[in-house]
Order: structure tokens, then C-alpha cells, then sequence
């Protein structure tokens, strides 16, 4: 019986799944550098994607699980580094006299969050909680597809559809609606290095940024796959030539 009903239960999600897949259309699948066994992550676009992150997004959206010294990892000089977390400031101490004290943030600080609690956060967004973006990219069916395919999925609500008091409509989002206007749009963020900075590209850059965040150890742990492929082909071909040489006499 109880196998029945686990059946019946995941037939009825599986059914809801592709239902809700069907309204919306096929999820498009974009190009992204870091796909593919030998993919790897654009150090310039994880460098604009930051920019874009901290520019638009940041103002909402947490990052708990980064460090400003992470930022070297995606080519960032220390100084620089040491330059971005001084921009911020964070809650320290107890000092000498046991007070609390406010200083600038250091690469061994953690991303400061723009909030100081979840109670803040949703009153300043309408009752709607911003959620962290260290691995959004992890925590949404599709990943990285279904981020930027958000960015990008604003529209016009079609003829017939009533959009509720302080939502809008996206194409892509469970319901069509969402509490968060359109935070990229084309020439919001300008890029220091000539790169074109129409929305599409904003969306593309932030989006490895937040694919990095999630995983910064993807081409590590491709290029050890790789190794261990080529390992196990060669070990592969010395045994079957080993295994023929011993073997022949015998019939």
C-alpha cells in the first residue's frame, strides 16, 4: 500500500512537473564557457559579473559563503582586493572598554550582507525575503539556464492575466510572478574594459559570477576527472597487453 501511494505521488509531481514546463515552454539553454569536460570559467566575465553582482544586485542580495579574498581566484591583484572589501563596513569587537565597533572590511571578512537580519530584509522588499545568491545557481532546477532565462524573462503580462499589487510578470517564474522588478536592463551597469553592455550580456556575465560562487572548484575537479580518465586508459591498455602477452601459450 505504501508503495502505491509513493507511486502515486511521484506520477502526480512528475505530471505537475512537465505541466508547468509545458506553459512556459521548453527551458532555452544558453552557451556558457564553463560547460563541457574541458569548460572553464572567463576570468574577464567572472570579473564583470562581480561588477554587475555589486553594483545591481548586492543592494538586495546576501552572498554569506564568499570572502572578499576569494575574489583572487578570479584574478583580482590583493590590492585590489584589500581595496573592494575597504569599501564596506563591518560589526566588530568587543574592544577594550567591551563595545562593539564598526570598521572597514577585510579580505578575511565574509561578503557583508546588505541587511541585518531577515526581518529587515523583507520589510524593505515588500514581505518578500531576497534569498542568497552564494549557490543559487545549485538550489534552482536548470542552474544557471533558469537564472539568466529569469533576468531575461520580464515582460508585459499578457491580455487577461492580473498581476498582483507591487509584483511583476516573468516569463519564467512559478506563477508568472515575481516581487522583484527588472533589475538588469541594457547600459545598467558600464563596463571598464569596452565590453558591450546590453542586458543580455550583464545577465550572461552576472550569471557565471554566481556559477563561480557556487562551484568555484569546477575546473579543479575537471581537470583531475581528466587525468584520471587518461590514468585508467593507460592503466587499461597495459593490462590487456600484459594479460595477452602471459596468455598467448594457453589455448
Amino acid at each position: 500500500m505504501v508503495k502505491i501511494l509513493i507511486l502515486i505521488l511521484t506520477l502526480s509531481f512528475t505530471f505537475n512537473a512537465h505541466a508547468a514546463e509545458s506553459n512556459k515552454g521548453p527551458m532555452p539553454k544558453h552557451e556558457w564557457s564553463f560547460n563541457g569536460i574541458t569548460g572553464t570559467f572567463d576570468r574577464a566575465a567572472l570579473q564583470r559579473g562581480f561588477k554587475v553582482y555589486r553594483e545591481v544586485c548586492a543592494g538586495c542580495h546576501s552572498m554569506k559563503l564568499l570572502y572578499y579574498r576569494d575574489l583572487l581566484d578570479i584574478g583580482f591583484s590583493e590590492a585590489q582586493v584589500k581595496a573592494i572589501a575597504a569599501e564596506y563596513d563591518v560589526l566588530d569587537g568587543p574592544n577594550d572598554e567591551g563595545e562593539m565597533f564598526e570598521r572597514p572590511a577585510r579580505p578575511a571578512d565574509r561578503f557583508v550582507n546588505p541587511y541585518l537580519n531577515d526581518n529587515e530584509a523583507r520589510a524593505n522588499n515588500n514581505g518578500a525575503y531576497p534569498p542568497d545568491l552564494s549557490v543559487i545557481t545549485k538550489a534552482r532546477r536548470y542552474g544557471e539556464d533558469y537564472i539568466y532565462n529569469l533576468l531575461m524573462g520580464y515582460e508585459e503580462a499578457p491580455e487577461g492575466v492580473e498581476v498582483g499589487n507591487g509584483m511583476y510578470y516573468n516569463k519564467w517564474m512559478d506563477g508568472n510572478q515575481i516581487a522583484m522588478p527588472a533589475p538588469i536592463l541594457d547600459g545598467s551597469v558600464d563596463y571598464d574594459d569596452g565590453t558591450d553592455n546590453n542586458a543580455a550580456q550583464l545577465s550572461e556575465d552576472v550569471v557565471t559570477f554566481l556559477k563561480w560562487s557556487a562551484e568555484p572548484e569546477l575546473e579543479v575537479r575537471k581537470n583531475l576527472g581528466i587525468k584520471v580518465i587518461l590514468f585508467f586508459l593507460v592503466l587499461g591498455t597495459i593490462v590487456y597487453l600484459a594479460k595477452n602477452r602471459l596468455w598467448r601459450e594457453v589455448h
